[in-house]
């Protein structure tokens, strides 16, 4: 019974469960706030759906890495790193656009937006928290949702500030926070999938 790999089967079936959740969770708070950070005129907003739309392809690539070899796993990982990092450059780039030609971010939706962000990643957080000692692919998950919690109370915070000094900086600073997460996120699963290959 040992032998028939059911173990195995059964753990691969909740990882799969697990990862459509997360894709599905954070496909559609890409979408959400893509929308509203444009009509809020926020990067905080902004950076925060890109983050959200890096995880999700972070989730469909470390879904189609379930079952696969140890190989599969880490290149899934690595493929997810690099992501993660040219994502994070993307965002620079705005953040840096909108310093030099201004911007007008409205609070109240960053407010209301992060909460619900925040709320959604809580949720995917605790899921992948049961797989967050097993390979690399899903150790790699569970950093990218805790990193999502972080950001999404730094667009809350930022909204407060926005609104109690009139100004937009903060907004922007927190933007740029939320893609130096993003960068480390991706630096540190780049250097835990090539520590792998070398076990």
């Amino acid at each position: 019974m040992a032998d028939c790999g059911c173990e195995m089967k059964a753990r691969n079936a909740a990882e799969r469960k697990t990862l459509r959740l997360l894709l599905a969770v954070n496909a559609m708070m890409f979408v959400l706030e893509m929308i509203t950070g444009l009509l809020a005129h926020s990067t905080a907003l902004l950076a925060d759906s890109l983050d959200m739309l890096a995880d999700a392809t972070v989730y469909g690539i470390s879904l189609a890495a379930v079952g696969g070899t140890k190989g599969s796993k880490i290149r899934a990982a690595l493929m997810s790193g690099v992501f993660q990092i040219t994502l994070a450059v993307l965002v620079l780039v705005d953040v840096v656009r909108r310093f030099v030609w201004g911007s007008d971010p409205e609070p109240f939706w960053m407010m209301g937006i992060g909460a619900i962000a925040f709320l959604a990643n809580v949720c995917c957080l605790f899921l992948i928290s049961k797989h967050r000692q097993g390979d690399v692919h899903m150790r790699a998950s569970w950093i990218f949702s805790r990193n999502d919690v972080i950001a999404n109370l730094g667009v809350i915070v930022a909204g407060v500030l926005v609104l109690l000094f009139h100004s937009r900086l903060p907004d922007l600073i927190m933007g740029l926070l939320i893609t130096g997460l993003v960068l480390r996120g991706g630096i540190d699963i780049i250097r835990d999938a090539k520590a792998e290959q070398h076990v």
